[in-house]
């Protein structure tokens, strides 16, 4: 159950990553409200998973998801640039993200 919640504060970290961009200084009350709800949300997860993953471990999953999530939401919402070089990145990001869960102990 610890990497599904490790996975779900993943997808909450995009959440936040996301809402910042709107924010406009937190002058923006809905996406500020956005923000501070899945932050809170982000780092609860992940502290509820570090209790049975090792937190070197969970610390790196959750920001590779959250890091891989933001790319693509970049790149699919906001017409960031998807070159080759990048799309590989993303690959060798997903690979190093499964290679920590298989290696990375817990349950």
């Amino acid at each position: 159950m610890a990497w599904f919640w490790l996975i779900l504060g993943g997808c909450f970290e995009v959440g936040f990553t996301t809402c910042l961009r709107f924010v406009d200084g937190f002058r923006n009350i809905p996406w500020t409200i956005g923000f501070l709800v899945s932050v809170g949300l982000s780092m609860a997860l992940l502290e509820l998973a570090s209790r049975t993953i090792p937190m070197g471990t969970a610390y790196a999953v959750w920001g590779g998801i959250g890091a891989l999530g933001t790319v693509l939401v970049g790149i699919w919402w906001f017409g960031e640039p998807a070159g080759a070089a990048r799309i590989a990145l993303i690959f060798g990001l997903v690979a190093c993200i499964a290679g920590l869960k298989l290696v990375g102990g817990g349950h």
